[in-house]
């Protein structure tokens, strides 16, 4: 049995350095671009599959739950409510592809490519709709705290221009992976959803992964370091302890965010460098990579996940909106609100984040 796979493996690197030599440029993905043997041990697909499920279960529940506190507080809703509202819709719509992605762990891509491209392309606007509505969220809490700018933070209907604004540029962003990945069956290997480029592919690889990168991750990152920063500074300065308590929730939203993706966002610009011959490609280092990615990229995927679990944990008001909705309709007694000194009245107490 061992010879055989070793066999197995010789025609598999025949392959590979074929396709490198001969094929290189025609669009087809090498999976394995050099003549050594994948040492990458996937991760153990069915963890995996019921990491992904429990993670599709959690977001389902959880964002659902956060889309409803919000809308049923029409009155109350703050600003930073909408944006919140708009990265739970994100979230929730990542969240039902994730049993095709648990799937194709084990059997592969076997979704044919219009549902490769749908998928794909939910995925990229969960990534770039987040940093961008996170970057939103900053920007109003440094116009109301730093410039204390109220009224013009408060205007709901520039809020939903500016929502639409984001959910167009994440789909502008999006666009090249949606339009380049196709599903495709490459030898002695499972099905596979990923970028067929054409020609001058390595041209190609560099504008589909550095210009998103600049402007759905950096620039954003950027603006939020920016806000943050002057807005605590601010905060600080004047001695503001209950709205640095308010940013609590914000401020653990931003840190998931980039606890979750950036690992990710970092082991991709390694990739792309290593691709592009920017830097050396070994054996040794493609086969660490591809671990990184593999474990990275769960990781991003978790994020869907644990707004949520923030908002119940840090986010008071976010419970008390919770619990009301539940009395209403006599899922807990109105004794259990009293007893945790919470009016049963609908409030803008309901909002997930905190009042100006």
């Amino acid at each position: 049995m061992t010879i055989i796979m070793e066999n197995v493996w010789n025609i598999t690197d025949l392959w590979t350095y074929f396709d490198e030599e001969f094929l290189n440029g025609t669009g087809i993905p090498i999976i394995d671009s050099s003549p050594c043997r994948t040492e990458t041990e996937i991760l153990n697909k069915y963890a995996v599959t019921v990491i992904y499920a429990l993670v599709f279960l959690l977001s389902l529940l959880g964002n659902s739950l956060v889309m409803v506190v919000i809308l049923y507080n029409r009155v109350g809703r703050s600003v930073t409510d909408v944006y919140l509202l708009n990265l739970a819709i994100a979230d929730l719509l990542f969240a039902l592809t994730l049993p095709m992605w648990a799937t194709s762990k084990v059997k592969g891509w076997v979704f044919g490519t219009p549902l490769c491209k749908l998928v794909s392309l939910l995925k990229e606007v969960n990534f770039y709709s987040g940093i961008l509505l996170l970057a939103c969220i900053s920007v109003d809490r440094y116009l109301a705290i730093v410039h204390a700018t109220r009224t013009l933070t408060q205007k709901r209907h520039l809020v939903k221009f500016v929502c639409l604004g984001i959910w167009g540029l994440s789909l502008l962003l999006s666009l090249p992976v949606f339009l380049f990945r196709e599903a495709y069956d490459p030898p002695f290997s499972s099905p596979v959803c990923y970028e067929i480029l054409g020609n001058n592919t390595e041209k190609w690889r560099m504008v589909l992964r550095i210009l998103p990168q600049t402007f759905g991750f950096v620039l954003p990152l950027l603006v939020m370091v920016f806000c943050y920063g002057f807005t605590l500074r601010t905060l600080f300065e004047a001695h503001m302890g209950q709205k640095h308590r308010a940013m609590r929730v914000i401020f653990a939203v931003v840190l998931v965010f980039l606890l979750c993706w950036l690992p990710y966002n970092l082991v991709l610009v390694a990739d792309t460098l290593m691709r592009t011959r920017m830097i050396q490609e070994t054996c040794e280092r493609r086969n660490d990579i591809d671990r990184a990615l593999d474990a990275t990229e769960i990781l991003g995927f978790f994020h869907s996940c644990l707004n949520p679990i923030i908002y119940a944990f840090i986010g008071q008001k976010f419970r008390h909106g919770l619990f009301k909705i539940l009395a209403i309709h006599g899922l807990i007694s109105k004794e259990y609100l009293a007893h945790y000194h919470i009016t049963s009245h609908t409030s803008s107490s309901v909002s997930v984040s905190a009042n100006r």
